[in-house]
């Protein structure tokens, strides 16, 4: 037995794996390990909620105490030196036998030279760098380890170098002397023991406690509002300390995992649960799904890495990019909505959380608020200006909030919030390359679309101007409607301009384009001129197609006779053939029906518009039985079944297309004449 999937089935499934796979990678962006999630100063305010100890802990000394005891402590303390007597008695015979070699063994100031030898040796040679480092340590005395491993101190003062030892040489030393190299003969004979001495140093430091003292568990730390001492902020800081010490164990541990999958379950279902309810035209699209999904983990990927990476500023990330191109592509709820939940995801990575959520959805309001339709690239220069000014002001108002001074108020942040705003700049580029990737249509594309000065529109002018000047109507007709509807008004524009762009291909049969003279169609079977009729429809896919339009341009070309027919032909058929029963799919569009209301609104424009210019007279009651007769009989057939347009819409497009057309064929004075006397 083979297991059958319908297609809904199969859209569902596609649609869980999606929600499945963005939850699984905003899981693995999380930061692996678990931050104490608190900012704090001394002096400043505790701006969180009550903090009680959740274990036991110590209170731990500050560096500065720490050095400051070390320090103390090290007062007490006395390097090690070992002395190489042997030194002594190698370099006095170097010496004695070099002497011996140039004064031809001559007792000429022997005694003098061996005796200041023994005597230079006796205090110690130390190296120069040795003896400047003692001095700069302030260091008086050490300790000389004797070869029998008796310790004795000598002051550092009484220690010579190689310099000052030559110096001590040749003190009161006969001139003769001075011409012997007598400085090759004076060698370190002490020197450090790094071994002992910091055994020595350690078991001194070990005394050196790093606490001060002990918190309990439960006991009260800090509540919201007071101000951070110093002993608070030891207490704090020594609790940050213990709680990244014992998560360091549990980092990945499988409760944290579930934790993070269930928070992040919750927020993306009640994402798609909004899309699901109140934008099922988006739900329904899995393109779309993929599309806000994929800017999502975007933005969600780019805070993750600007926090793992201690050089950047979270703040940096333009988090507003987010609401403006799902703003740009769909509505302000929707936007707003994504914006939220983004938001709420990436504040359990940063710290201060609650100032982060608040920050950015205010921002997100901001952004999405100056940016109604983006028909302009200024508007993203202004959108981008506004962002880093209320970004400035809410932040430095949490400031005034936080710290009561305005000396003490970090500026700092204002530098990540204008790098921030200038990367909406960005939002542009991308604009035109998702538009491209997932077949979206923005504000921009529309107003391109709408340049009546294009290379399409002048042809489709010169080619079809009956046509053209047909277009022109319903597109006012259309706009109107669209915006008393709360419908798109610039996309039922663009769409009604490129409607009928199919009758350039054969103008001439199309009585709005013919000037008298008889209609080609006559010589025509019914059948076949209805055909004609009908195939403008596909001509028109044809030429949008080749013109590069996009889809949705496309979906107004092909669904605004619906599945209507060609009532002139079909009609005359049966008239003129009462006996005979009519082939229905020859006379009959081939559909689709039109599927939202910007497509149902320009199917009423376009048929109230050609009825109207078939009036005899321009009454408002003609005109008025004229609207109401079209588009009853497009209801009646069903035309409007797919397409999510109430009643209550309908009623008020058709009292938008009265007073246009009213308006378009109002009576006009008559001017008198001359009389001729």
């Amino acid at each position: 037995m083979k297991l059958k999937i319908t297609q809904n089935q199969l859209k569902n499934i596609t649609k869980i794996s999606l929600i499945i796979c963005v939850i699984g990678i905003i899981v693995q962006l999380f930061p692996s390990e678990n931050k104490f999630k608190y900012q704090f100063e001394v002096g400043k305010p505790w701006s969180y909620e009550l903090i009680t100890a959740l274990f036991d802990f110590p209170i731990y000394k500050s560096e500065t105490e720490i050095s400051n005891e070390r320090a103390v402590m090290l007062k007490s303390y006395t390097p090690f030196y070992r002395i190489d007597i042997n030194i002594e008695n190698q370099q006095i015979d170097k010496l004695t036998n070099e002497y011996a070699k140039s004064t031809g063994n001559k007792p000429l100031f022997k005694k003098y030279i061996i005796d200041k030898f023994k005597a230079i040796y006796n205090k110690g040679i130390i190296s120069s760098v040795d003896y400047r480092q003692l001095i700069d340590n302030k260091t008086s005395e050490i300790k000389i380890i004797l070869p029998n491993r008796v310790t004795q101190n000598r002051n550092v003062v009484d220690l010579y170098t190689p310099k000052t030892a030559y110096e001590e040489l040749l003190k009161g030393a006969p001139e003769s002397l001075k011409s012997y190299d007598l400085n090759l003969f004076l060698v370190e004979n002490i020197k450090y023991d790094s071994i002992t001495s910091e055994i020595t140093k350690n078991d001194l430091l070990k005394n050196l406690s790093l606490t001060l003292g002990m918190v309990q568990t439960g006991e009260r730390i800090i509540d919201r509002g007071e101000i951070v001492t110093t002993d608070l902020f030891k207490v704090l800081n020594s609790i940050k300390i213990e709680y990244e010490k014992r998560n360091v164990s549990i980092q990945q541990s499988t409760l944290v995992i579930i934790g993070e999958i269930i928070i992040i379950s919750g927020l993306i279902f009640l994402f798609f649960l909004y899309l699901n309810l109140f934008r099922p035209r988006i739900y329904d699209n899995f393109g779309h799904l993929l599309f806000i999904s994929l800017l999502i983990l975007i933005v969600v990927s780019m805070a993750a890495l600007t926090i793992r990476h201690t050089t950047l500023n979270y703040f940096m990330v333009p988090y507003a990019l987010l609401p403006i191109i799902i703003r740009v592509f769909f509505d302000s709820r929707t936007a707003l909505f994504a914006h939220i939940i983004t938001v709420l995801i990436i504040s359990f990575m940063v710290d201060n959380a609650s100032q982060f959520v608040l920050i950015q959805i205010m921002i997100g309001m901001v952004a999405v608020s100056s940016l109604k339709d983006m028909t302009q690239r200024s508007q993203l220069a202004q959108t981008a200006l506004y962002t880093f000014l209320s970004y400035t002001i809410i932040y430095i108002a949490f400031e005034f909030i936080s710290e009561g001074e305005i000396q003490r108020v970090h500026l700092q942040p204002v530098i990540y919030f204008g790098i921030s705003s200038a990367f909406l700049l960005l939002a542009y580029l991308l604009i035109y390359i998702f538009e491209k990737i997932f077949n979206l249509i923005s504000a921009i594309t529309l107003v391109e679309l709408t340049n009546v000065n294009s290379d399409l529109m002048m042809t489709f002018a010169e080619k079809a101007p009956g046509t053209f000047q047909h277009t022109l109507q319903v597109s006012n007709l259309a706009t109107e409607a669209a915006k008393k509807i709360g419908a798109n008004s610039l996309l039922v524009r663009t769409g009604a301009l490129y409607h009928d762009i199919g009758k350039m291909k054969h103008p001439e049969f199309f009585t709005e384009n013919q000037i008298g003279g008889l209609n080609p169609l006559s010589d025509m079977s019914f059948e076949e001129a209805a055909k004609v009729i009908i195939g403008h429809v596909n001509d028109g896919v044809e030429i949008a197609k080749k013109n590069h339009l996009p889809e949705q341009i496309i979906n107004f070309i092909t669904t605004h006779h619906g599945f209507s027919k060609t009532k002139y032909f079909y009609n005359s058929f049966i008239n003129a053939n009462p006996d005979i029963k009519p082939n229905d799919s020859a006379y009959t569009y081939p559909g689709p029906l039109p599927n939202s209301k910007e497509t149902a609104i320009l199917m009423m424009a376009d048929a109230v518009e050609a009825r109207s210019r078939s009036l005899g007279v321009y009454t408002e009651e003609s005109i008025n039985n004229a609207v109401e007769q079209m588009i009853d009989s497009q209801i009646t057939d069903g035309q409007f079944k797919d397409a999510p347009i109430s009643f209550r819409d309908v009623e008020t497009v058709k009292t938008v297309f009265k007073e246009k057309i009213k308006n378009i064929y109002h009576t006009r004075i008559v001017y008198p004449e001359l009389k001729k006397n």
